[in-house]
């Protein structure tokens, strides 16, 4: 019971800290708006990362798949990750047009692969 107790003050203790650091972030974001500014940038640059990663990791793949044989559920398999890649996709071109940035349930349980 004692290791209960100190395992669940821990884990307030840990909270309690993180809230305190994202509160101290959010106030240095309003202090020095160039704080804002360096985090856009570094999310631009994982943004556009991310997608040439994809794109490369299929153009070194996919060429080395000629010959091969998939089995139906293989073929399924893809096919549903490329759908979640798709909705992802979809999603992003929408925040970008929109400035909806924020998940609807459905494409939440899509990305999760529900």
């Amino acid at each position: 019971m004692l290791h209960l107790m100190q395992f669940i003050l821990f884990m307030l203790v840990n909270r309690a800290q993180f809230d305190n650091t994202a509160a101290s972030r959010e106030k240095i974001r309003e202090r020095v708006p160039a704080v804002r500014k360096i985090e856009h940038t570094l999310e631009y640059v994982d943004l556009v990362g991310s997608c040439h990663g994809f794109v490369a990791t299929l153009g070194r793949l996919v060429p080395k798949m000629r010959g091969q044989q998939f089995t139906d559920d293989e073929r399924d398999t893809v096919r549903r990750q490329l759908a979640r890649v798709r909705a992802a996709a979809d999603w992003l071109e929408g925040a970008l047009d929109h400035g909806k940035f924020t998940l609807d349930e459905q494409l939440t349980q899509l990305l999760k692969g529900e």
